[in-house]
């Protein structure tokens, strides 16, 4: 699925965290490129954080909030998404 943002079409990006689902644009707020720009492992060994592969920008996973690098300051931008019986659905 392709989100609209005002930097350009960018896919969704789902991540689990415990129980719940977020969604966010595969966008990096720092310099406008898809998260996997440079390879597919964004996703922390621990799984509490997403890292943008062009540059090493690191967001928490649970609220996407930037916490280390030139994530420092940019958040995500979040889908609402919702977890129904068994499959996610975008929210309003």
């Amino acid at each position: 699925m392709t989100i609209t943002t005002a930097a350009g079409d960018f896919p969704l990006l789902l991540v689990r965290v415990g129980a719940a689902v977020k969604g966010y644009v595969n966008m990096c707020p720092h310099q406008y490129l898809p998260l996997d720009y440079r390879g597919g492992q964004l996703l922390s060994k621990d799984g509490t954080k997403l890292m943008c592969s062009a540059h090493g920008a690191m967001f928490d996973s649970a609220t996407g909030m930037g916490v280390a690098g030139e994530g420092l300051g940019c958040t995500l931008i979040s889908v609402p998404v919702a977890l129904v019986c068994d499959q996610i659905l975008i929210a309003s």
